[in-house]
């Protein structure tokens, strides 16, 4: 499936739309949409953005997973011994936890 079927299919099923409903909202025919949805089709962006917004959905620009991620700071973990990255999530836990405890007592 294509990203723009996953995209579609999602904001469908959030706004909790058949996609007959859709084609209703969107003027854009049922059939198209199962194409796009089942990866067959590639819509143009103005198609697109028509469909998600009649799900109350807009175009985003929304990062990848693990593209444009700094990973200095894993690199730099990682050169230290294995005891040593755990001594410090084990500490970096125990303050998120603190954290946490503090959260609900001022909620």
């Amino acid at each position: 499936m294509s990203m723009a079927g996953r995209m579609l299919r999602e904001a469908r099923a959030r706004a909790h739309l058949t996609q007959r409903q859709l084609a209703e909202k969107s003027g854009i025919p049922q059939e198209t949409i199962a194409r796009i949805e089942r990866g067959r089709s590639d819509p143009r962006v103005n198609t697109l953005d028509r469909l998600l917004a009649a799900c109350e959905f807009g175009l985003e620009v929304m990062p990848r997973l693990g593209i444009g991620v700094d990973r200095t700071q894993i690199v730099e973990r990682l050169r230290y011994p294995l005891t040593e990255r755990l001594a410090a999530a084990m500490d970096e836990d125990a303050h998120l936890v603190q954290w946490r405890r503090e959260l609900r007592v001022a909620e």
